[in-house]
């Protein structure tokens, strides 16, 4: 009978000790996965092809905000471009860019 009640106890503690393992894990990542996600949106940011894709996507928009005739879609375009251009840095943009950009945000009074 003691036996039997020893191998219960060891069974019992081995699932408290899994139990507590998983508990410390969900801990762990509410606690470190915030800052860890951090780094890495910050690695990403400094990439190459993520400043490269920026500036592109920037530049198609400038392409079409300036053969556009209409408008509203100006306006709608300049307000999408003021946006992807919000989080990027002008310092990474080329000059001609970002002189656009800084014209789009004096005719909406953005300055």
């Amino acid at each position: 009978m003691k036996t039997f009640f020893m191998w219960l106890g060891g069974v019992i503690l081995f699932f408290a000790l899994i139990w507590a393992l998983a508990l410390h894990s969900v801990v762990f990542q509410s606690v470190f996965a915030p800052m860890f996600e951090n780094v890495n949106r910050q690695v990403f940011e400094n990439t190459k092809s993520y400043n490269q894709g920026m500036i592109q996507e920037l530049q198609n928009m400038q392409f079409e905000y300036l053969r556009s005739t209409d408008k509203e879609g100006k306006a709608a375009m300049a307000t999408v471009i003021l946006q992807r251009a919000a989080d990027f840095p002008p310092e990474r943009l080329p000059l001609d860019l970002r002189s656009f950009i800084e014209n789009i945000k004096r005719e909406r009074g953005a300055y």
